[in-house]
């Protein structure tokens, strides 16, 4: 077997995992789908995602548990049953080890904690090709949406790396599973993001690419152990939508849509590029709604927005 063949195999049991999460699940299974023998099923499965199939499916099942408890109001031998065990002191046995709290004691004031947020193995190796940018580019004529946004004045609950300039960096820095964290805290104003920081907003030593999650400005909860808050001050952002793409376009659509905001001139609809205002930052990419990158600007004349070119 390929290496081609491997990912495919995984991503055809990852796929499956995601439809069935609510169902028993079994390696005959996930051998099926994937077209290969339950042994070797697990074998690729673990090497590529870091997780045996039962490992994986458990720890999703309790992240998938955890926003209910978070966002719902749902008993928890519910949420238990539903996400297929078979007790309630099951579950509580599984979700404490997995977060270090009950889920009784979540539901009723959940902390930040770390969510398993696993990335779809195709898009892991497209965007682990680091040559990819010498990669044979498809032409393209695709409509970006831009549109101007404000941003109030609020926080950031981030984690640093120490000389990252990019997720790559960043990932061989930090690693790759703090973003559970981050998209754990509930009262987060929007979803967590991907940033680079202007030069105000690292201390010396720190990373230029960060990820983080922002906050109401009178945020007062809990800072996971290792990240730390900051004020971010009011601000406009120009937001920059590619068009949907599919997983084999992944990293194409990143680096398009990159392409197509350094070349933009913001001063024809009113405005100037403000990098040292706030951070530019970027949204996970998702093939449905296309790759999302804003980059801070300052009005300077009239302003139009949902501009397409």
């Amino acid at each position: 077997m390929d290496r081609w063949e491997q990912i495919n195999a995984v991503q055809n049991m990852q796929d499956y995992i995601d439809r069935h999460l609510g169902e028993p699940i079994t390696l005959s299974d996930l051998s099926r789908c994937a077209g290969y023998s339950p042994f070797h099923c697990t074998r690729i499965f673990k090497e590529h995602l870091g997780k045996s199939p039962f490992e994986y499916i458990r720890a999703l099942r309790l992240t998938q548990a955890a926003l209910r408890l978070r966002d719902e109001k749902v008993k928890v031998l519910d949420v238990a049953l539903d996400f297929v065990f078979d007790t309630q002191e099951g579950f509580t046995r599984a979700f404490s080890r997995e977060f270090g709290i009950t889920p009784y004691k979540y539901s009723q004031s959940p902390p930040p904690i770390r969510l398993f947020m696993p990335t779809p193995i195709r898009d892991q190796y497209f965007f682990y090709q680091r040559g990819g940018k010498s990669m044979e580019r498809k032409a393209s004529a695709s409509t970006v949406f831009v549109q101007v946004i404000e941003r109030p004045e609020r926080k950031l609950i981030l984690k640093r790396g120490t000389n990252a300039k990019d997720y790559f960096e960043y990932c061989e820095e930090v690693g790759c599973d703090i973003w559970g964290l981050l998209c754990s805290v509930k009262e987060a104003l929007y979803e967590p993001i991907g940033l680079w920081l202007p030069q105000r907003f690292r201390p010396a030593g720190t990373s230029f690419y960060a990820q983080g999650v922002e906050v109401p400005a009178d945020y007062s909860g809990a800072v996971p152990e290792g990240l730390e808050i900051i004020d971010l001050p009011a601000c406009q952002v120009m937001v920059f939508q590619g068009p949907p793409f599919e997983d084999d376009d992944f990293y194409q659509a990143i680096m398009e849509l990159s392409e197509q905001i350094n070349q933009y001139d913001p001063k024809l609809y009113g405005f100037a590029w403000a990098d040292e205002d706030a951070p530019r930052f970027q949204l996970e990419p998702q093939g449905y709604r296309g790759y999302i990158e804003a980059r801070p600007v300052r009005k300077v004349g009239w302003v139009s927005t949902g501009v397409h070119f």
